[in-house]
């Protein structure tokens, strides 16, 4: 009967401690890079009425899309996330009759962004 109890207190402890430590902020999480990361001299090669494809040819692929509105692209980056060094950017991308129109967000507009390609 003794061991039955010295046996149902260690259970008791190691369940506490198991599931505090689940809990508890001191427990390592890795540093798992998500999303598109951009470089702003990515973002300079950007111009108005760019297709979409060469859009992807500079920047790649949107992870986000957006089911209801077909253009509207955005390109979010997350580092860090909950941390005191959390990282967050985002780019939005916009476009009209398949053309790029405008883009908005954490990146600074390129200067030239307003010159289209062919001239």
């Amino acid at each position: 009967m003794q061991s039955l109890k010295t046996f149902s207190l260690w259970l008791i402890v190691a369940l506490t401690l198991s599931s505090a430590a689940g809990c508890s902020s001191w427990v390592y999480r890795i540093n798992i890079p998500q999303g598109n990361f951009l470089e702003q001299s990515d973002v300079e090669k950007l111009r108005v009425n760019m297709t979409r494809d060469q859009v992807i040819y500079v920047l790649g692929r949107p992870i986000a899309t957006d089911a209801f509105d077909n253009n509207t692209w955005r390109y979010v980056y997350s580092f860090n996330k909950g941390r005191e060094n959390e990282q967050h950017k985002e780019l939005v991308i916009n476009f009209e009759n398949e053309k790029l129109v405008s883009l908005s967000g954490d990146y600074d507009q390129p200067e030239n962004f307003n010159t289209p390609l062919e001239q």
